[in-house]
């Protein structure tokens, strides 16, 4: 056994221990050993969102929303920690106060995590009450074949996985063909015919994946209650503040769309657009692209 005493408190957890996941423990390959750092419990519901790296503003207000309902109704998002979908899941769930899990192709040591940019989100997770996992020894740094591997316990985790949004050819869905194997329920976000990140969720939907637009539709197949979580209506406080929540209630806009939309000027678009921003009524999605929040 590697001795792990003065490895930045990194744990080490076997299928005898009573704390190794029950969930994980059930799958063909359970690994022997894991490697964890925070809370890791062997009872716990958890539910899997995964995605492509370079993810449209469509798929990240998806993630958001559907993470952050997810996390407030009680489950555990596990993810991967990686570019994209997964840090968007991981982070709109600290965002509303739940519990995350990272699984890592890499050793959890903060020399070995990938990516390195992450390692700020990684500490967050930690502070939150969450936890860092991986089957590979700290000092491991990934390969082809650590990360598709470490995909089947993102999977076996998990009472169900989500694809928000997937290439044809994606690691996304090498965790949904793992969820598939262990007998997990797989969701997809449907898509553009047009959208080539949209092809592989699209695809998963004709083959027996459930569609799904809402945290709500997850639920329900999971045979799970809602708490008290509950999308409401956002509203402004000024008849110009709902010109923009309006135009923004069907998707997320860019600002020159906003100001086509609203026929706002630029520069009273622009003041609208911080001022709700700070109330927490919109969100930046990037590139001064906004979306209404839900939080």
């Amino acid at each position: 056994m590697l001795d792990l005493k003065n490895v930045q408190g990194i744990k080490e957890i076997t299928t005898q221990d009573e704390n190794y996941p029950r969930s994980l423990r059930e799958i063909k390959d359970a690994p022997e050993v894991l490697y964890s750092k925070g809370e890791l419990k062997a009872e716990e519901k958890c539910f899997a969102i995964v995605g492509a790296r370079r993810c449209s503003d469509y798929g990240k207000q998806i993630a958001l929303e559907i993470a952050g309902d997810l996390a407030e109704a009680g489950l555990t998002i596990v993810s991967g920690l990686a570019p994209g979908i997964d840090t968007i899941a991981h982070q709109a769930t600290l965002e509303r106060k739940g519990k995350t899990i990272a699984v890592l192709g890499t050793g959890i040591d903060e020399e070995s995590i990938y990516p390195q940019s992450n390692l700020k989100l990684a500490e967050k997770i930690l502070e939150s009450g969450g936890a860092l996992v991986s089957e590979y020894p700290p000092g491991t740094r990934g390969t082809q074949f650590t990360f598709p591997q470490r995909n089947r316990i993102i999977s076996g985790l998990s009472l169900g996985v989500l694809v928000v949004e997937a290439k044809q050819k994606s690691g996304a869905l090498i965790t949904a063909d793992w969820a598939r194997k262990q007998r997990r329920l797989v969701f997809a976000i449907p898509g553009s015919i047009y959208f080539s990140n949209s092809k592989g969720c699209n695809n998963l939907i004709k083959n027996g994946a459930k569609l799904a637009e809402s945290a709500d539709d997850i639920l329900k197949e999971l045979n799970l209650q809602k708490s008290d979580f509950c999308i409401k209506k956002t509203s402004g406080e000024t008849s110009e503040e709902n010109l923009i929540l309006n135009a923004l209630k069907e998707g997320a806009l860019d600002v020159d769309e906003i100001i086509k939309r609203t026929g706002l000027s630029a520069q009273r678009a622009a003041s609208l657009l911080t001022i709700l921003e700070i109330k927490g009524k919109i969100r930046n999605l990037g590139r001064n692209t906004y979306a209404i929040s839900h939080r």
